[in-house]
């Protein structure tokens, strides 16, 4: 079986493919250009690159890519600069995980064993209010804040809770699992890290840090190990370095 990732020339969505690669594992990717991922993954014979746009795609070419894969990985973001940040699309993330995930339905519409894994990289500043989870007044006013000013955060507000929303604990084609770092920083291998239910400090007032080859080794263990998948499926959580 194989894992889509799509995202995956971000500066996470590279180590995550990099790490699935050297598990053994066989992964798709879609990306607009090649020319940013490194020449180790580009000649990978696991790998299968796909140079498009994944919103650009029509809905029978997202279900040639999803056909037969058992797990799907966005790690799709916006980037740092004017246009991504206020330009088109504007729910980039969002917009991408329900078409994902309508082309999951459609492929496996006939299936009745093991539901496909969708896995959302998120953000902290995320409020998994389903979950119970409170924040200061003084919190909930600053995200309220980059709610109206910075369309990304909104968009990853709306992805997490389309998944929330639609697929139920016992869906029987798609689980998920919204993985929420802290502040990214860059570290050159795995350090020891923390996975929790709920953030352990304020992500506006008290950041913590989280490296991107920590997310991308969580997420792969989320693809690849069935233990640490049922502890956090239908959930959102919260990963800091130690």
């Amino acid at each position: 079986m194989t894992i889509l990732v799509v995202g995956a020339s971000g500066a996470t969505g590279r180590l995550l493919v990099e790490q699935l690669l050297a598990q053994g594992e066989k992964v798709k990717i879609i990306v607009r250009s090649i020319d940013a991922l490194p020449d180790v993954i580009k000649q990978n014979d696991q790998l299968m690159i796909t140079e498009s746009t994944l919103l650009d795609m029509t809905d029978a070419e997202l279900q040639q890519h999803v056909q037969g894969c058992r797990a799907v990985v966005s790690c799709l973001g916006h980037n740092l600069n004017f246009n991504g940040m206020f330009g088109h699309p504007r729910r980039l993330v969002t917009g991408a995980v329900q078409r994902l995930c309508r082309a999951i339905e459609a492929t496996a519409a006939n299936i009745t064993s093991t539901p496909v894994k969708f896995i959302l990289m998120n953000t902290t500043g995320n409020q998994n209010t389903q979950a119970g989870e409170k924040v200061s007044v003084a919190q909930s006013m600053v995200v309220g804040l980059i709610r109206l000013l910075l369309p990304p955060h909104a968009d990853n507000e709306e992805a997490a809770g389309y998944l929330q929303s639609r697929y139920g604990r016992h869906h029987k084609m798609i689980e998920w699992v919204a993985v929420r770092p802290d502040s990214l920083i860059d570290e050159g291998s795995v350090t020891h890290y923390q996975a929790y239910e709920s953030p352990i400090r304020s992500a506006i007032f008290d950041a913590g840090k989280t490296s991107r080859i920590n997310v991308a080794n969580f997420m792969s263990q989320l693809v690849i190990d069935s233990g640490t998948w049922n502890k956090w499926k239908s959930k959102m959580p919260v990963l800091y370095n130690n």
